[in-house]
This record gives structure tokens, C-alpha cells and sequence, in this order.
């Protein structure tokens, strides 16, 4: 059986803060172009922002492919970090799968599973 090679932790750590920079710069792109288009109010509950809480307004991708990003803006919505966690809870949830995209994320403990045979039954 070959021995593995172990990777060369210099050069992953370097790949590591690669990644992490081309992503930073791309979110601080597109998140920059969407703050000043769009109102600081989450398009889902409604609630504003100032500039004291802005950093709690995120930048949702409506077809959820974070690499769309049109000049005019029309992929992206602001939301709170509380309805974008349930936008994409819900996405997860329509899929049917976890949120790493194997298993099944639905429920299945039936909380009221034979409630009408209990209801039923005569003391």
C-alpha cells in the first residue's frame, strides 16, 4: 500500500490565506455596491439600519449562487442576519438535504404521532 504524503504545511497555509483573502475581497465587493444602492432595510421584516448596526445587514443572493453578481444589483437583497439564517434554513429545509448537502434535513420525530388513538380511547 503507498504511503500517503503529507501536505506541506507552509504551502496550505499559504493556500488557506489565499482563499480567505479572494473571499473577503469578493463579499466587501459586492456588499459595498449593494449598501449604497440599496435602502438599509431588511426586505424581509422590515427592519432599518444606521450606520451604528449596518454590519448587521447582509447581502442575500436571491438564486443563492454567491458568484452571480450583476452591475445592477438585481441578484441581491439586504436582509438581517436573522431572516437571512432563516432564507437559507429554508432553502436547506426545500432541498431536503443538510446544509452540506448530504442526508435529509427534514424532521422526523412526530410529536403528536397517535394522538387520535389516544383521543379515541375511553377511560
Amino acid at each position: 500500500m503507498p504511503r500517503r504524503r503529507q501536505p506541506d504545511s507552509a504551502r496550505l497555509d499559504a493556500l488557506v490565506a489565499q482563499t480567505q483573502r479572494a473571499r473577503t475581497e469578493r463579499a466587501q465587493g459586492y456588499r459595498e455596491q449593494a449598501l449604497q444602492r440599496l435602502p438599509w432595510v431588511c426586505g424581509r421584516c422590515g427592519r432599518s439600519f444606521t450606520r451604528a448596526n449596518v454590519h448587521e445587514l447582509t447581502v442575500h443572493h436571491r438564486d443563492h449562487n454567491h458568484d452571480h453578481n450583476p452591475p445592477d444589483g438585481s441578484n441581491w437583497e439586504l436582509l438581517c442576519l436573522y431572516c437571512h439564517d432563516d432564507e437559507h434554513r429554508r432553502a436547506v429545509e426545500a432541498r431536503g438535504t443538510d446544509a452540506d448537502g448530504t442526508g435529509s434535513a427534514t424532521g422526523t420525530h412526530k410529536g403528536l404521532a397517535g394522538l387520535a388513538e389516544l383521543l379515541g380511547r375511553k377511560p
